[in-house]
């Protein structure tokens, strides 16, 4: 028997680069299309659950999922938001100033933060906070048999699990990204008071001529998109653990890049389909 007979799996070295990379994007598509079920059946319960009378969703565990995912995250959110309002409004004072404009701090702030920072700081907060605890927490429910104790006692997981947990993160998504918002203007409003000497009335009066409801309305449509990435990707990773507790580490990680990632992505193609639509 020849060498290549021995080895039929053998291919040319030439090839192997085209082989990973089409092995990677089958991969990946197989995981994007899995989490896209999953959100579908999870839509699918919830819809049930809100307009019919058999199926009952657990408002205590979506309650719950609220306090330990949006409200345990506020203190954390305000703090990284409060820091970036600063931030904003020290960098922008100096380049401004050479024009003899520094109040247009108060306008600069007002659009960066409701487009942008707002909802895109309580996503990666909320990331790190609550994604990958929800993907350790299923994960480890999936190493200790619980998943599949829920099954044998026709109780669906999507349902018990994963609807609490994606409904949780969108809501709190939602109004993590107006709380951050707030702070981060306020931060920036007593930052161009105290030491940029800008008048209150006319910070806030370019601030208000600046920033209209469509810009608010945009920030909060991109926070209530991320917080369901954020509790899909959590979730479905979290269902696809395999090999233990190193299983559970690899979910955790995966999910805070994964998350990132898609918030990072969505967030570009948003602002480029508000673009075309003339809404920023």
């Amino acid at each position: 028997m020849d060498e290549h007979q021995a080895n039929p799996k053998r291919t040319n070295p030439l090839l192997a680069p085209v082989e990973f990379a089409g092995e990677r994007t089958l991969t990946l598509l197989d995981h994007i299309g899995s989490l896209l079920l999953l959100f579908a059946e999870a839509v699918r319960w919830l819809f049930r659950g809100i307009m019919g009378r058999k199926v009952r969703i657990g408002k205590q565990a979506i309650v719950a999922q609220v306090v330990r995912v949006g409200v345990r995250s506020i203190g954390i959110v305000s703090v990284v938001s409060g820091a970036v309002g600063f931030i904003l409004a020290f960098q922008l004072a100096p380049p401004l100033e050479e024009f003899g404009r520094k109040d247009l701090v108060a306008n600069i702030i007002s659009i960066a933060i409701l487009r942008e920072l707002g909802p895109l700081i309580g996503a990666i907060v909320l990331t790190g906070f609550a994604g990958a605890s929800i993907a350790a927490e299923i994960g480890t429910m999936v190493v200790s048999e619980e998943v599949e104790a829920l099954e044998a006692h026709a109780l669906n997981p999507v349902r018990f699990l994963v609807v609490p947990r994606v409904a949780a993160s969108l809501v709190s998504m939602t109004a993590l990204a107006v709380i951050s918002d707030i702070v981060a203007c306020a931060a920036g409003l007593m930052v161009g008071i105290t030491v940029l000497d800008i008048p209150y009335a006319t910070f806030m009066s370019n601030m208000l001529d600046q920033a209209k409801l469509v810009d608010f309305l945009t920030g909060v449509g991109k926070a209530t998109l991320f917080g369901t990435l954020i509790g899909v990707i959590a979730c479905g990773n979290g269902l696809r653990v395999t090999g233990g507790a190193a299983g559970v580490g690899k979910a955790t990680t995966g999910t805070v890049v994964q998350c990132v990632v898609a918030i990072i992505l969505a967030d570009l193609i948003f602002t480029a389909i508000f673009y075309a639509l003339k809404l920023v």
